[in-house]
């Protein structure tokens, strides 16, 4: 039985539909990411498994029984939030024992420990950083030993560093601690690099969900492909036997397929360079570290190629230069 079942969840403000008859599940021990952009409804949707907000419609069954009704305090979770939600009169130890029942020091002590926060009990928030004072909120959450962990976009607010250290510091943690857990972003790196489900939301809805490298090497929809990662999108035709037109080339299309007009996706590091169908102009360069981002024109078509920095040194990679590119993986969607 799955811990978490949402069934036709919906969120009405007035005349606007912010869910729109949403069902999932989760797995216990799962930790899934709802993925989705602005104004997507996926904080609504957490809001609502909390029991801080009420659905409009729909049920919730939490570890087999149903809370649709149910308080938050009888869910059985604890949940942080972008802006650590401290107490700043309270000690950091007052802050992370807030929600036991008594004063259990040695459990604080135990999930300051835990995250690493170790004799910081007297201390206040405003001592503390920005990724110090979240991981006080963390250990706040962790501390009635929750079955399941709610985290609304905890990382946002915080620098590229840090952010990255404490994204491992809380899978590692969920991993340790065998949790259920539910995290809301707008950062598909974080999505991709934390979840082992992701669950792409647009406009109220579930758009896809599946593993991280499925959403990203298989997206089922133009608007996955591209919100997850980096995408040449295009208008193109289909042909018969097997062809396809984009601009003024032709290409080979290895799937059979209604002739027609279609919407045709690549990603940049699948372009390869030195063998393929396609002579292309380099039109201009992005150095990013590994690897160079070029703009390449191929007939009418101008799409952006990955290469490597080590390929790009060899090639001696400039503007005006003519490559030999091909497209080995599309991805085609009927318009």
């Amino acid at each position: 039985m799955p811990y978490l079942v949402l069934s036709d969840i919906e969120k009405r403000y007035g005349q606007f539909r912010a869910l729109d008859r949403l069902s999932l599940s989760v797995e216990a021990g799962d930790f899934v990411c709802f993925l989705g952009p602005s104004g997507c409804g996926k904080t609504s949707l957490l809001r609502i498994i909390a029991g801080l907000d009420r659905q409009s419609a729909g049920s919730i069954e939490i570890n087999g029984r149903d809370c649709s009704d149910a308080p938050p305090e009888q869910r059985d979770f604890g949940i942080v939030f972008q802006s650590y939600a401290l107490f700043p009169n309270l000690s950091v130890g007052k802050n992370v024992g807030y929600g036991l029942k008594g004063e259990d020091k040695d459990r604080v002590k135990t999930m300051l420990e835990l995250v690493g926060l170790a004799g910081s009990e007297e201390k206040y928030p405003a001592q503390l950083s920005g990724g110090q004072q979240q991981r006080v909120a963390l250990a706040r959450a962790l501390a009635p030993a929750p079955k399941l962990l709610l985290l609304d976009e905890p990382l946002s607010a915080l620098d590229a560093r840090v952010r990255l250290n404490l994204r491992r510091q809380i899978r590692a943690l969920h991993e340790r601690l065998g949790l259920t857990t539910i995290m809301v972003t707008h950062d598909q790196e974080e999505a991709l690099t934390m979840a082992d489900r992701v669950v792409v939301m647009n406009q109220g809805r579930v758009e896809q969900q599946g593993a991280p490298f499925e959403i990203y090497a298989r997206p089922a929809t133009p608007f996955i492909a591209g919100f997850v990662g980096a995408m040449n999108i295009f208008p193109a035709t289909l042909l018969p036997e097997r062809r396809l037109r984009l601009g003024a080339m032709e290409l080979a299309f290895d799937r059979d397929m209604a002739p027609g007009p279609v919407t045709v996706c690549w990603r940049p590091e699948d372009v390869t360079v030195g063998t393929g169908e396609l002579t292309a102009t380099v039109e201009g360069v992005e150095f990013l570290g590994p690897y160079h981002r070029a703009m390449l024109r191929a007939g009418e078509t101008s799409f952006a190629a990955d290469i490597s920095a080590n390929l790009g040194r060899q090639l001696g990679l400039a503007v005006g230069q003519e490559l030999r590119v091909g497209l080995p993986s599309l991805h085609v969607f009927p318009s």
